[in-house]
């Protein structure tokens, strides 16, 4: 017999094991998110997907569910926090939409649109960040960097180079290169990585590329992040 448990009071099917956000993109219904991703083993840092399980809050990402569970997801409360969480991702680091070449493709962009984000809210901490052009192929751009550890644990996890890395604490904390430079062009990191092109935001871009597809014909351009499949899940529903 299938095990079910309710999100938003919506009946979700779920094979043993499965985590609640698993389950949820199973079944077509978006969870939001920013560091999650169905490739890599859950992170569960950025608190975007967090729901209320039973009266408790927990990650979406890491959160197993389970039998007869009752989960609120879109919930007032819940999206208000997101919507702070997403309007602090954006005054603290420099990110302006307007300008970056992922504008169109972005996640970070594409939640805050989704959670109906109208101004960052907050006062912009305009952080000093270092932008790293060495490499021939691969920009790292620190300036759009969120943290989510995307790039860190696919570059040690898919490509076995441990390329990336989070130095520094709390508001120091920021995304290191591990060469004995510090630049990225002292790496073995290829364009063909998966680190490469599992960045959500506009942090780590491919050269020669930004433009390929005009802004107005981008993923989220015409499409809110939740009737947009990310690889690996089932396409979820609004």
């Amino acid at each position: 017999m299938t095990k079910t448990f309710t999100l938003d009071g919506k009946v979700i099917p779920f094979e043993e094991g499965e985590t609640i956000m698993e389950a949820a993109a199973a079944a077509g219904v978006y969870i939001p998110h920013l560091c999650h991703h169905p490739e890599f083993k859950p992170h569960g840092s950025c608190k975007l997907c967090t729901v209320n399980i039973g009266g408790r809050l927990g990650a979406a990402c890491t959160n197993r569910a389970a039998e007869g569970m009752k989960v609120e997801s879109e919930t007032e409360a819940l999206n208000a926090d997101r919507r702070a969480l997403t309007q602090m991702l954006f005054v603290e680091g420099n990110h302006i939409c307007p300008s970056c070449e992922k504008s169109g493709n972005c996640q970070l962009q594409a939640v805050a649109y989704h959670l109906g984000m109208l101004t960052p809210h907050f006062t912009h901490f305009y952080p000093a960040r270092d932008v790293d052009a060495s490499h021939p192929d691969v920009l790292l751009e620190r300036n759009r960097c969120i943290l989510c550890e995307l790039c860190v644990r696919a570059s040690r996890d898919v490509d076995g180079k441990n390329v990336f890395g989070i130095g520094g604490r709390g508001i120091k904390a920021r995304l290191i290169v591990n060469s004995a430079s510090g630049r990225l062009a002292d790496t073995d990191m290829s364009v063909t990585d998966r680190a490469a092109e599992v960045c959500p935001t506009g942090a780590i871009i491919r050269k020669r590329h930004g433009f390929t597809v005009p802004i107005g014909q981008r993923l989220y351009d015409h499409h809110d992040i939740a009737e947009v499949p990310v690889a690996g899940m089932e396409r979820p529903k609004k």
